[in-house]
């Protein structure tokens, strides 16, 4: 991810050369140290929170009790630690999702473990949840909730949790961080921690989201994989949303290799490489779920067009990530201006009208 702040001196294109010389995780460290230097000159930030920030009445929703003033969300991963809350706005997102924070701080998997394909706009990353620990971001989302946006918290199992101990941490995740978000996000769905995928199936869908609702009344939605067959992800989000999840998240990143020549045999991909794959899946679970639950497309979305196809399919909220970091800071307020240009152009009035208009 770029530094933000410093890319409109350069002109973004120049300054993604710069930043392309070093290594992705340090790259992205860097993004996140420049949104923290960002976030504590309020001015500067509200300044630029002005200039990116696309709230046209046009584009409101309000869905889970909060204000969403765009549709245009910043994907769990970016964020994992819950440090730049506070700086989100200023890249005119409409909302964001922090995580996939763990019980315990765990390092992740070694490195290297990011990748950029820049002929593709695309990454591979098996990063493995390395993040610094619930109670490090418990104490940081007390101080900044509620958000200037609307803010989601996605968690998921340490790697050390043996699968029959899994719904454990899920509980104590779910308990700790619940007063402090908007909604949360199970994730069964990341390809980079061992045993994680085998989660997603019926039987423990049932048991996490019957254990939520004794723990809050917080949305609660399930974030899938796009590597399921389409039946079987329309089965499980079917079951989750029967069993009390508020929306279903659709889709994690691929370990569909084939998509991607040169790819290595481990970690997810994501970007453009995901882009039809991780509609396939969405526009299955929308065509059965569309009106029994909030649907979020991510996977692939870089432009107002792609953002567009995902409404139009179901989608109420979509979110972007890899794009970001080929795009830069400007990506949010430019997909939010195309999607107001869509709008006019097909006579849609408000962006609920356009939501599902083509199943």
């Amino acid at each position: 991810m770029p530094a933000p702040i410093f890319s409109p001196v350069f002109g973004y294109p120049a300054f993604r050369r710069l930043l392309f010389h070093l290594d992705a995780e340090v790259a992205h460290g860097a993004g996140i140290n420049a949104l923290r230097a960002l976030q504590a000159v309020p001015p500067l930030a509200a300044a630029l929170c002005r200039r990116n920030l696309v709230d046209a009445p046009a584009l409101c929703q309000t869905l889970f009790g909060r204000t969403f003033p765009n549709p245009v969300g910043l994907a769990a991963g970016f964020d994992k630690d819950a440090r730049v809350v506070r700086a989100l706005p200023a890249l005119g997102f409409g909302f964001a999702e922090v995580g996939t924070v763990t019980p315990l701080p765990q390092p992740g998997n070694p490195r290297p473990r990011m990748l950029r394909y820049p002929e593709v706009e695309s990454i591979q990353n098996a990063l493995g949840f390395n993040n610094g620990g619930m109670e490090a971001a418990r104490r940081r989302l007390e101080k900044v909730y509620p958000a200037h946006i609307p803010l989601g918290v996605n968690v998921g199992k340490n790697k050390a949790t043996p699968a029959g101990a899994a719904l454990g941490d899920y509980k104590t995740l779910i308990r700790t961080l619940s007063p402090f978000c908007d909604y949360l996000v199970i994730n069964l769905s990341s390809p980079n921690t061992p045993g994680l995928r085998d989660l997603q199936n019926e039987t423990f869908i049932r048991a996490v989201l019957e254990t939520a609702r004794g723990l809050t009344a917080k949305p609660v939605l399930v974030k899938i994989a796009p590597d399921l067959e389409p039946r079987d992800a329309v089965h499980l989000s079917e079951a989750a949303v029967d069993a009390g999840a508020a929306g279903i998240v659709a889709t994690n990143t691929t370990n569909d290799y084939a998509l991607l020549p040169g790819a290595l045999g481990s970690g997810g991909l994501s970007g453009k490489v995901l882009t039809e794959k991780s509609f396939r899946i969405f526009e299955a679970v929308a065509r059965s779920l569309f009106g029994r639950a909030v649907l979020i497309s991510v996977g692939g979305i870089g432009s107002g067009a792609e953002a567009w196809r995902r409404i139009l399919a179901g989608a109420s909220l979509v979110q972007v990530y890899t794009a970001l970091v080929y795009q830069g800071p400007g990506l949010a307020r430019r997909i939010n201006e195309e999607l107001l240009a869509l709008m006019e152009r097909d006579g849609v009035k408000t962006l609920a009208e356009a939501v599902g208009a083509s199943r």
